[in-house]
Parts: structure tokens; C-alpha cells; sequence
């Protein structure tokens, strides 16, 4: 969010940033070759987004790096640091953002949990709550979640699938 704050507000000064949005926004690994060609020279360039790109990527460096808790306390003291005394209001207050959560980012390193799984079962969850606009009871939509989230495997088999289809499911 913090990096498309800067893109929109420098787009109106520099037409090159114009359809940009997603490449700023996603991993340099997993860019097209249309947004590789469009983006990498501005990632080198001088504009407020190249930097803000550069202060997002670092912050993702130490994520994907996975330290342990005191190395990565040192590198987000300097992930901070420079995040702070960049100029750019969007990542200044992300800074502020991670410096109010300090302990719980930390912890995070500690015991490397993520809330991965929890954010899979959600959007299972509202798309199933999406396909049948809305449930008749609470109940009902209790028991959806579990049959979708619970991963049951002591309930009986379909009745209306062959025996080839049920080794194909399993």
C-alpha cells in the first residue's frame, strides 16, 4: 500500500509510471517479460516509486531471509532507520506501523508462525458463504465451515460417485 501511495502521487508528474501498478506491487521473480521491460530501467531510475520499491524490497529481504530473532531485530533496526529518513510519507509511516508492532514482529521471527493457513481457510470460507448468498441460520453457516475448513476424513463416502472417482479424490 505504502509503495502505490508514492507510484499515485508521482504518476501524475511522469507519464512512465502509468500502467506500472502491479509490477511495483508483486515479486521481481514473478514479473512478465512486458513488465520486466516496462519496470526494471525505473527501478534503477531516480523516481520516488523506484525508491519506496527499493525500501519494500529490503523489508521483504529480511522476511524471506528468515533470521533468527536477534539477527533479525539488527536488520530491521536498519530496515527502520532508513525507511524513516526516506522523504516518502507512505513509508515513513509504515515504519511507524512495524515500530508500534516491534514485539509481535519479532516474536514472528522466534517462532516462525504465520497466518497463512488461517487466511487460506477465510477465503475458502467467503467463497462458499459467496456461491450460496447467505445461509438460512448461523447454524447452517457453522456447519459449512466445518465441512469446508475440517478436513473430515470418518465421514461416508459420496453415493453418487463411481469407485474410480473416489481413487482420483483420495
Amino acid at each position: 500500500q505504502a509503495v502505490d501511495a508514492v507510484r499515485k502521487s508521482e504518476v501524475r508528474h511522469d507519464a512512465r509510471l502509468k500502467r506500472t501498478k502491479w509490477a511495483w506491487l508483486t515479486d521481481m521473480a514473478r514479473w512478465s517479460k512486458k513488465q520486466d521491460e516496462a519496470v526494471y530501467d525505473l527501478t534503477r531510475s531516480n523516481l520516488k516509486t523506484a525508491r519506496a520499491w527499493r525500501i519494500k524490497e529490503a523489508l521483504r529481504d529480511i522476511f524471506q531471509a528468515k533470521p533468527g530473532r536477534e539477527q533479525a531485530e539488527g536488520l530491521l533496526k536498519r530496515w527502520h532507520s532508513w525507511a524513516r529518513r526516506c522523504r516518502l510519507e507512505p513509508m515513513k509511516q509504515l515504519a511507524a506501523t512495524i515500530k508500534r508492532h516491534w514485539a509481535g514482529v519479532l516474536q514472528g521471527f522466534e517462532s516462525g508462525l504465520s497466518n497463512g493457513y488461517v487466511e487460506a481457510m477465510n477465503s475458502l470460507i467467503q467463497a462458499a458463504k459467496a456461491r450460496a448468498r447467505g445461509y438460512g441460520t448461523a447454524s447452517h453457516f457453522i456447519a459449512i465451515c466445518f465441512l469446508i475448513a475440517g478436513k473430515l476424513k470418518h465421514l461416508p463416502a459420496n453415493p453418487f460417485q463411481t469407485p474410480l472417482q473416489r481413487m482420483v479424490a483420495s
